[in-house]
């Protein structure tokens, strides 16, 4: 590829996760593939010290080369080379895997927070997030449930969804991460009618379908059996998928969880919308468990992300496998290159 052709390629930011986890094993392998310099123009947000000391640990042939925000697209964009913005000075020697503390709690937060500003401000086109503690995060003072509330919240936006994705299955949960007795308590036909809405207009936006086809996952057992087994289907789902209907959406459902994923999973629909966190992700990861992303529907920004923890119990032994990070970075670009304006 010429020198033309890559300054066309978009410019993705990838933040570097937990310090204290698999985050920069996972991009040190990223980095080293050259797959990931045919799609885009990776640019890292996270510590000096931690990559480097990731290079080592995955033996991988890295150059880490500190950069300024503002000359982002001037820079040589090579495999092996590792164009980072330094936002944080941990202690590498006082450093445990898997044992977080509050510095890498901020640190985390930072890296996401300069990743936002540069997306928002067009210097960067997309967003590929690597894994965090929420608990590490929490210890540092900041108090949300995962990423997703906290890009929400520095883009300013209401009408948000979490996506899930593999090759075979797309997944949207209504309500995200709260506990189980909790979820009929948080669901409203307005909350699914938005998740139905705000996945209709990602997938026109940024996947290039026209007129996605939306299924819709019941609460509750068969569908509630005409109330038999619960009233949610008729009193919340069925009022949202109708309003849905109305502005022009193709959405089909309440449909049995038991059977819809298998249908869905062979073609029969563009992405299922869920009630709930483990009727969207035990579907999903068990077709998609190494290589399926996160993606925040919504923003005003591009945003993917592995759909995988910190994985404390092999980091720093080189065994994290990259799957998921390369995937997310690859549907970042794609998102930036068939990004419309509707």
């Amino acid at each position: 590829m010429g020198i033309k052709e890559v300054n066309k390629l978009p410019i993705i930011g990838i933040t570097m996760g937990d310090p204290s986890g698999v985050g920069p094993e996972i991009i040190a392998k990223v980095l080293t593939d050259p797959g990931t310099f045919e799609v885009c123009r990776p640019v890292v947000l996270g510590d000096f010290n931690c990559i480097a000391r990731a290079a080592e640990v995955v033996r991988a042939e890295l150059t880490v080369e500190v950069v300024d925000q503002s000359g982002i697209r001037r820079l040589d964009y090579l495999p092996g080379r590792v164009n980072l913005i330094n936002l944080s000075k941990i202690n590498i020697k006082g450093l445990q895997y898997g044992l977080p503390d509050k510095d890498c709690g901020k640190a985390m937060v930072t890296y996401i927070t300069e990743a936002v500003r540069l997306a928002l401000k067009g210097e960067i086109n997309a967003i590929a997030t690597g894994p965090i503690s929420k608990k590490a995060i929490s210890d540092a003072g900041y108090h949300y449930p995962g990423h997703t509330e906290l890009l929400a919240e520095l883009t300013r936006t209401s009408d948000y969804a979490m996506m899930l994705m593999g090759e075979k299955l797309k997944v949207v949960p209504v309500t995200i991460h709260c506990s189980f007795k909790e979820v009929p308590t948080l669901l409203s036909a307005d909350a699914i009618y938005r998740a139905i809405k705000v996945t209709a207009h990602a997938l026109k936006e940024y996947f290039g379908l026209d007129n996605p086809r939306i299924a819709v996952a019941a609460l509750n057992p068969h569908a509630g059996e005409g109330g038999i087994f619960g009233k949610e289907e008729e009193e919340l789902i069925i009022p949202a998928i109708k309003r849905a209907q109305d502005m022009g959406i193709t959405v089909s459902g309440p449909l049995p969880a038991d059977t819809l994923f298998f249908y869905a999973a062979q073609g029969s629909c563009d992405v299922v919308v869920c009630m709930y966190h483990d009727q969207a992700l035990i579907p999903l990861k068990l077709l998609h468990f190494e290589d399926a992303i996160n993606v925040t529907l919504g923003l005003p920004i591009i945003r993917t992300s592995v759909d995988h923890g910190t994985a404390y119990d092999i980091a720093g032994t080189g065994k994290a496998k990259p799957n998921s990070l390369f995937n997310a970075v690859k549907w970042a670009a794609s998102m930036a290159q068939k990004k419309k304006h509707l």
